[in-house]
């Protein structure tokens, strides 16, 4: 029998059980699950796929207990209520024809204390992980490591139940198990650590109790395995030797396997530096006889059957399959018929190849996913030399081009290179050249060096799809045509184009700037709905009529009745359009002038702005979307009383004339355009803006010249907390996560959760005209977006609040009291001062303790032009005008004389698809 043969036969574990083929899929974390631990759909047929063909599938590593998940969207074996949606990933496997055995771990020390709402991770001993920022945990009692041995043996019963062929226990990766048996992490006294032998206590009693429930609730065929790193590079830590000490161990005490977890399954030792000899052959030289019974696995790095061959010809009897298995859920299959395959993934195949969105991700599958979404010849292959501008520099930056995709990009000059500099323009071009596509996200930090790199690279490949066409005797400034021409590429325009191109239309989008995203990419609080899924998990009850009527008080009763009952509608199926998209809002918060948790954000509690762009143009990229940046549309085509088309100015001032049977128009409101604003608002003369600059009302203009009416103009609001010196917004999240607004005398003012008219007119109406944002690091934790202004240096910290008071200039015994005061409002959820109803979620006093100063800024123009509830424009007749259709901001009417925090993306979400729903129809009837 050759290798071949022998990995693709089956093999029979010390118990008796066998397994179809020697080889696995390994666990590899998804973080799909829900918020709870509890299991998705999406996460069941992720691994109905990849079973059938290969022997064995083990399932990702699962909890043990609510402070144990390392990783945000961790699936959970900590209560009975995980059996059902466990069982449900088990039948799938099981069904397929392949064994399904589940991962069980307890990150200890390892777990960042916003997975945990805040608390403090257990460990060993009160010993920090050798990492930046990692937390001090707390040391375990002796009764809670021996409730902590008991908590894994009810895990291993409920896999049992759930309907598992074995388990998996996690004594790899650094997490509690290892720590227990590592003397950087366990510097106990008790019997529990100290000596090696103690230190091996907790891993040899995890295993004791695992044969215990299999043998109380499993037939012998229950497989046991056992994860372990071999070695750890601190000092003091795990040597090899003391690995084959606990390994000896566990064999006695009887496994059915041990797995090898290294990033590659030949690496050399990480602790002598100068042995290049593979760990599994030290393992094999140094094992004991009884040792060798216990067939060993190994992992990393295999993609095709000759490395799997290599790996058993190195003493490995079972082969984990990690990447090979996500890029090729059938991956077993397609090496057995003898196909030599390429680690990669095509863009466009995420959803055939049931990839969940967050795994999509995860930086390891990120690399592998190439942009196969250019298709067929585009580019006339050649260099292209283009020079572009970023905040202080001018880049000339060359580009290689072959006929379908981008092969190079590089720097051939600029005034300053520093390390970051040339850092971060190595980031973009990797993730251009990855995703063959210069529509990615920017570099924090380096926005602007990446829009430049991303603007060059727009740049050549224009020039050179316009040199092919003219090769092939084509004519590049002809009239071109589309079904569809969305203007805009903020929310609303990404979404109209890409549900009216799921719908079969042709679809262009047009940009002014030079860059996609819009106002939306600045948007920080969420997206509002009411009845969603996502509330049903968290068990928050909430009604449309409810957030209706908050949102038609919130704007002062002046909202349009049947396009805000539309939108209300609408808002909860426009959350389950992204989330088929991959963009998933799971986390809800609250806003001001709302009773209930219905803001929806994403998981990690980021801004929703960038991720809701960053996944928009993941889809328009997968989906082909043309796409015109630095282009403005001077007129809208309008013969015969209808919609006909667009005139276009390129940045070379090249004169286009695009021909379309329906024009959405998707351009953002005014707040930009100082001028407009202070016409209808006189009062607002001098304020800063929160919007990008391209929001300056050119859409709404364009729609007036071809009759568009026009509603509540002068309904422009103003957000309350802005930093003044860079006009950038603190989002309306931190207050909704239980922070407050103090004035420089130290003092509550105003309900922080009111409306933003309401809480504006307060800060406007202080002495001082500003207000500080006060928070503890218990809010920080459950805020992304407050690392961001940390970083950004807009937040004064400090240890202590007397400390803040004091670097404020502000008095510290007014400070004092009134936390003191506030935290007992907190205590009875009752706010005598100001009747505050949402978001008192814990008491401000966990330090470091942070303020950020802020004040009104223009933030949201309310009105724009007339429409219908099909997003039909209309003009001062209130008469359709045939072809033209309008979401977002551009949009009057539909929150009246206020926006609620969180409706304008749930807004342009809802109004958006409709647009390009409607579009899309028109031109199919055209």
């Amino acid at each position: 029998m050759t290798s071949s043969e022998r990995i693709l036969s089956p093999f029979t574990l010390p118990n008796g059980a066998e397994l179809k083929n020697r080889l696995l899929m390994a666990p590899m974390t998804t973080c799909t699950g829900y918020f709870d631990g509890t299991v998705s759909s999406e996460l069941v047929e992720y691994y109905r796929a990849r079973a059938g063909s290969i022997g064995t599938i083990i399932v990702e590593c699962c909890f043990v207990d609510d402070l144990g998940l390392a990783f945000p969207g961790a699936i959970g074996i900590d209560n009975d209520e995980k059996i059902a949606g466990l069982a449900k990933i088990a039948a799938a496997i099981k069904g397929e024809g392949s064994k399904a055995l589940l991962q069980i771990y307890h990150g200890g020390r390892m777990v960042e204390p916003k997975l945990i709402g805040g608390r403090t991770p257990i460990g060993p001993s009160a010993i920090a992980a050798p990492r930046d920022g990692a937390a001090t945990p707390v040391a375990m009692t002796t009764a809670e490591v021996e409730a902590m041995v008991g908590k894994f043996g009810e895990a291993v019963r409920r896999a049992i139940q759930a309907g598992f062929d074995g388990v998996e226990i996690h004594g790899a990766n650094t997490y509690l198990i290892q720590q227990f048996f590592s003397p950087n992490s366990n510097q106990r006294d008790d019997e529990w650590g100290g000596s090696r032998d103690n230190r091996a206590k907790f891993p040899l009693a995890v295993l004791d109790i695992t044969h215990k429930m299999a043998r109380q609730y499993a037939d012998d065929a229950f497989i046991i395995g056992y994860r372990f790193s071999p070695e750890e590079l601190e000092v003091p830590g795990i040597r090899f030797d003391d690995t084959m000490f606990l390994l000896e161990k566990l064999a006695a005490r009887g496994v059915d396997y041990l797995h090898f977890s290294v990033g590659a399954a030949l690496r050399p030792s990480i602790n002598d530096t100068s042995d290049p000899t593979p760990l599994i052959d030290k393992y094999c030289a140094m094992r004991s006889e009884a040792l060798a019974q216990v067939p060993v696995m190994g992992v990393g790095g295999v993609v095709n059957i000759a490395d799997a061959v290599q790996g058993m010809e190195h003493g490995y009897d079972l082969i984990a399959v990690g990447r090979a298995c996500i890029a090729y859920p059938d991956w077993t299959a397609r090496i057995a018929s003898g196909e030599n395959l390429e680690l990669f993934i095509d863009s466009t195949q995420r959803e055939a190849l049931q990839i969940p969105e967050p795994l999509w991700r995860f930086s390891l599958v990120e690399a592998m996913i190439r942009d196969m979404s250019m298709g067929e010849a585009k580019f006339k292959p050649g260099l292209f030399v283009e020079t572009v501008q970023d905040d202080v520099n001018e880049l000339v930056i060359n580009v290689s081009l072959e006929t379908d995709r981008i092969v190079d990009i590089e720097l051939a000059s600029s005034p300053v290179q520093t390390v970051e500099f040339t850092s971060s323009f190595e980031e973009i071009r990797s993730r251009i050249l990855d995703a063959n596509t210069p529509h990615v996200d920017a570099i924090s930090g380096a926005t602007s060096q990446s829009e430049a790199v991303k603007k060059a690279v727009s740049k050549a490949m224009l020039k050179s799809s316009k040199a092919r066409v003219a090769e092939e005797g084509g004519e590049p400034a002809g009239p071109k045509r589309y079904d569809v021409v969305v203007v805009g590429s903020g929310g609303a325009g990404l979404a109209a184009a890409i549900q009216a191109h799921d719908e079969g239309a042709s679809v262009l989008i047009v940009e002014k700037m030079p860059t996609i995203g819009g106002n939306t990419i600045k948007a920080s609080a969420g997206m509002n709905a009411a009845e969603t899924r996502f509330q049903r998990v968290k068990g928050i009850q909430d009604s449309k009529e409810l957030f209706y009527q908050e949102s038609l008080k919130g704007g002062g009763n002046k909202n349009n009745p049947e396009l805000l009952h539309r939108f209300v509608e609408n808002a909860p199926e426009a959350i389950e359009w992204l989330a088929r998209r991959g963009i998933m809002l799971n986390d809800i918060t609250t806003t001001g002038g709302m009773s209930i948790d219905r803001t929806h954000r994403p998981r990690d509690g980021s801004a929703v702005g960038g991720y809701l762009i960053s996944g928009m143009v993941r889809n328009v990229n997968k989906r082909g979307i043309d796409v015109m940046l630095d282009t403005s549309v001077d007129d809208i085509l309008f013969e015969q009383g209808e919609v006909c088309g667009v005139r276009l100015l390129t940045e070379e001032q090249e004169s286009l004339t695009v021909q379309a049977k329906s024009v959405v128009v998707a351009t953002g409101g005014f707040s930009a355009n100082s001028a407009m604003v202070v016409k209808y608002r006189p009062d607002l003369e001098g304020f800063v803006t929160t919007n990008h600059k391209g929001a300056t009302g050119g859409g709404i203009a364009l729609l007036e010249r071809i009759g568009a009416g026009t509603v509540d103009m002068g309904e422009i609001q103003i957000h309350p907390t802005v930093e003044q010196n860079t006009s950038y917004l603190i989002s309306e999240s931190i207050r909704g996560g239980g922070a407050i607004l103090v004035s420089q005398q130290g003092n509550r003012f105003f309900n922080e959760m009111s409306t933003r008219d309401k809480v504006s007119a307060a800060i406007i109406a202080l002495p001082e005209h500003y207000a500080y944002i006060v928070f503890d690091e218990h809010v920080r934790a459950k805020n992304k977006a407050a690392d961001e202004y940390i970083g950004r240096g807009f937040v004064t910290s400090a240890s202590s609040p007397r400390e803040l008071a004091d670097k404020l200039g502000m008095d510290h015994h007014a400070f004092l009291a009134t936390l003191e005061r506030y935290n007992g409002f907190v205590e009875k959820q009752h706010d005598d001062d100001f009747g505050r109803t949402t978001a008192l979620r814990a008491p401000i006093n966990e330090g470091p303790f942070h303020a950020i100063q802020i004040a009104p800024g223009v933030h949201h123009t309310m009105g724009g032009v007339t429409i219908n509830t099909e997003t039909e424009v209309l003009n001062a007749a209130q008469q359709v005008i045939p072809g033209a259709y309008a979401a977002g901001e551009v949009v009057g009417g539909i929150h009246g004389g206020n926006r609620i925090g969180g409706n304008a993306v749930a807004d342009i979400i809802i109004f958006g698809t409709l647009a390009g729903h409607q579009a899309a129809l028109r031109a199919k009837r055209s």
